[in-house]
């Protein structure tokens, strides 16, 4: 499927349009898909667990805080979202393992990376609204993404 936020956008003004800050990191440049949410900070477990679930091509939205420390998501973790079937994931944090995500047949952006792995805590919150680039995110959402950018709708644009 090949998503043009641009003409998404021309067709449905309403649509939240998120801010410029995040960079592509996987092998999918546009994606899109209804949006799970993952609220954490400096800890990948919530999101780990959530990505061993059915993804049915779905979004997984994690606002990490915009943190730099650490990475949330490595390749090990991407595999583990192209095999339950998610069509990418949203990050205000870092990715580490660039080289291989972008091999990889998921959609990542990002702010960044960092080769440090994350805090194992499990400390977070799931489907809960977040705020990613400017965006009001809910579970339910639908988020699509290209190399022009993310839009947010409260409804599927694509049916």
């Amino acid at each position: 499927m090949t998503i043009s936020t641009a003409d998404l956008y021309d067709d449905n003004r309403d649509v939240q349009v998120a801010a410029p800050g995040l960079r592509h990191f996987g092998g999918r440049r546009s994606f899109g898909g209804e949006v799970s949410t993952v609220h954490v900070h400096e800890d990948n477990v919530l999101m780990r667990e959530r990505l061993a679930t059915p993804g049915d091509g779905r979004v997984l939205v994690v606002d990490g805080g915009g943190s730099t420390w650490c990475a949330l998501l490595g390749d090990r973790m991407a595999q583990r979202a192209i095999d339950h079937g998610w069509a990418g994931v949203i990050l205000n944090a870092c990715v580490r393992d660039s080289r291989e995500l972008r091999d990889m047949d998921i959609g990542v952006m990002a702010r960044g990376t960092s080769p440090r792995k994350s805090r194992k805590n499990g400390v977070g919150a799931v489907d809960v609204p977040v705020t990613v680039v400017g965006c009001l995110i809910e579970p339910g959402h639908y988020l699509y993404a290209d190399d022009d950018g993310i839009i947010v709708a409260d409804h599927d644009l694509l049916t």
